[in-house]
């Protein structure tokens, strides 16, 4: 990171010598979708995405994802009849596109810092008989009092149709905006509805939880869940992910995985930009 500093003011500010700061591809959506669709997660506290993978793409992902599906959850929050897999960006690039589409990124791009960071992505498949989820929140492990600025926000991909019987995500109308209360019984579960190659979108904030699947058949979901480049994400990225597949994904993803600066210098690896660290021909003083 060697950009001279002068003064204070220089240090909220890009340090990066050789590694400035790379666009997100959110701005290639039209700025009026982009507002309508952040309009409506202010509001609500999440919106739907209809219809953003081709029926190709999710042939692929169920190709790739299907026969990785091989244990069930550990405890009641994992889910019993719930199977998932964990560090999918190490097993298959079909979900590449879900990680970084440009509509999603559109939306983060607004609601957090520059350089914000992917903290999850998993695929969970809900089979049948499985009971609901706990309502939760997906940043209130971060220590601070609500209510609050969402520090976090998630995705839900069906890559299956979500169903009000097959274990669609229950939402919490309006609980982004709560203070310290929890859910009670009296607060109603509403399921996300939507077809396969939709997403919905929401607030780290929003109360929600994996709906009973009392279908005869399983439903197949990714998640990527996204953070504020300055908190610690839930699986450490740059621990997890071999430099080959960092170097093979896009730059979007390769931002998010931790391969970026929050300025002045959060990120860095030795004083120096990490993504020094997928290459052996960089200056020192970069």
């Amino acid at each position: 990171m060697g950009a001279e500093v002068s003064s204070v003011v220089d240090l909220a500010g890009d340090l990066a010598g050789r590694y400035r700061r790379t666009e997100s591809s959110g701005g290639t959506v039209d700025p009026a979708v982009a507002q309508a669709d952040l309009d409506a997660v202010l509001r609500d506290g999440y919106v739907i995405l209809a219809d953003l993978l081709t029926p190709e793409e999710l042939a692929e992902i169920r190709r790739e994802v299907r026969p990785l599906l091989d244990r069930t959850g550990r405890n009641n929050f994992e889910g019993h009849a719930t199977q998932r897999v964990y560090s999918l960006l190490n097993k298959t690039r079909s979900c590449d596109r879900v990680v970084a589409h440009p509509r999603v990124l559109a939306l983060l791009d607004r609601l957090l810092m520059p350089n914000y960071l992917l903290s999850m992505i998993q695929a969970i498949n809900i089979t049948p008989g499985e009971a609901a989820q706990m309502l939760h929140t997906d940043d209130g492990f971060y220590p601070l009092p609500r209510p609050r600025k969402a520090l976090s926000a998630a995705t839900i991909w069906a890559v299956d149709d979500f169903t009000a019987e097959n274990g669609a995500t229950d939402i919490v109308l309006g609980s982004h905006a709560w203070g310290n209360r929890l859910p009670a019984d009296t607060d109603e579960r509403v399921p996300v509805v939507m077809p396969a190659g939709s997403c919905v979108f929401f607030l780290g904030t929003l109360w929600h939880g994996g709906g009973a699947n009392h279908s005869p058949a399983p439903r197949l979901a990714l998640t990527a869940q996204y953070c504020e480049p300055w908190l610690r994400p839930q699986e450490a990225f740059t621990l997890s992910t071999p430099h080959d597949i960092v170097r093979a994904v896009s730059e979007d993803i390769r931002r998010m995985l931790g391969y970026s600066i929050h300025p002045p210098f959060i990120g860095q690896v030795n004083g120096m930009h990490p993504k020094r660290l997928l290459k052996t021909d960089v200056p020192e003083d970069d």
